[in-house]
């Protein structure tokens, strides 16, 4: 199980994480504010991190 966490927009990691991993990460162009507002928007959070581990490893 492979989980990739990107500040800026994901595409590149899908070729490490592979099909059945998850990247959390944005998926648009990004947004200007404080990083930690940023980071809850676009879910870029440790929950966000550790949901896709425990899906991943169900």
């Amino acid at each position: 199980a492979r989980v990739a966490v990107e500040a800026a927009h994901v595409d590149y990691w899908w070729k490490f994480v592979g099909l059945d991993g998850k990247v959390i990460g944005m998926t648009t162009y990004g947004e200007s504010a404080p990083a930690k507002d940023l980071y809850q928007f676009f879910g870029i959070t440790a929950e966000a991190v550790v949901a896709a581990v425990k899906e991943l490893t169900a």
